[in-house]
């Protein structure tokens, strides 16, 4: 009797001790799984109910850094088989987006309810180059539909659609402003698709590529009309190998 006595306190104290623990946990955690690159400061409550300071930087011993303006708020639910997460930041969602994390044998599934948010694009320059050098504005939204990705032994799948749009864009290192309003989709299925649109604007990008497991290629052009080329060259000169009035995108 007297085992199952200690047995039931050490489960007793283990749950207690994971229900209250404190948010300082989360935060080692995320820092050592994104390697450095989200930081979250001066953190309050507990892992499951609280909010930071979140700073992006661009990685170990990386100095380019930039903090969100206001506070991160979560809030983590155990459910049959992994949590709901709730994350709203103070800065750029008037409703938190619902991130649903399950897991199986050999497998992870994330799904991400339909959700949009603004950003100030100067969260960019926190990643390091080339946007750190680029030093973008504008309004950047994200956007996602119907998202919900898997690993599967190994195997990464992606279904849904992941958005990024940049409006009214400008930049140090051109007199142009604004200089175009921009969209970078992903669409999964079998291969993941990426599509880089100008929706309208004197720079103009374009260009297309495919994600396949860690292997990521993408192919595009950046151009100006020749009205606006001397206030742009220096810019195409930086995002691509120049051919011509062209800079050529490939990564």
């Amino acid at each position: 009797m007297g085992r199952w006595a200690l047995l039931g306190a050490l489960v007793g104290l283990l749950a207690a001790t994971l229900w209250f623990a404190p948010a300082q946990w989360l935060a080692a955690g995320l820092t050592y799984a994104s390697q450095g690159r989200i930081q979250l400061q001066a953190t309050q409550g507990s892992i499951w109910t609280g909010s930071a300071l979140v700073n992006l930087t661009g990685g170990t011993n990386s100095r380019d850094q930039m903090a969100l303006p206001g506070r991160m708020h979560w809030r983590i639910r155990p459910a049959w088989l992994g949590v709901d997460v709730g994350l709203q930041p103070d800065c750029c969602a008037s409703n938190a987006a619902q991130v649903h994390i399950r897991g199986g044998w050999q497998r992870v599934d994330i799904t991400v309810n339909q959700h949009q948010s603004l950003w100030p694009s100067s969260v960019l320059q926190g990643l390091g180059a080339p946007w750190n050098t680029l030093q973008l504005d504008g309004e950047l939204m994200l956007k996602f539909d119907q998202y919900h990705l898997q690993w599967v032994q190994g195997r990464t799948l992606m279904q849904g659609t992941i958005e990024a749009a940049l409006h009214h864009a400008s930049s140090r290192l051109t007199t142009i402003r604004p200089m175009g309003s921009y969209r970078l989709i992903m669409q999964g299925g079998d291969t993941v698709e990426l599509k880089l649109l100008t929706d309208q604007g004197p720079l103009q990008l374009s260009g297309q590529g495919q994600w396949q497991g860690q292997h990521l290629r993408f192919t595009g052009e950046a151009s100006a009309a020749p009205e606006h080329l001397p206030a742009l060259s220096n810019l195409l000169s930086l995002l691509g190998r120049r051919q011509g009035d062209r800079a050529i995108l490939s990564f």
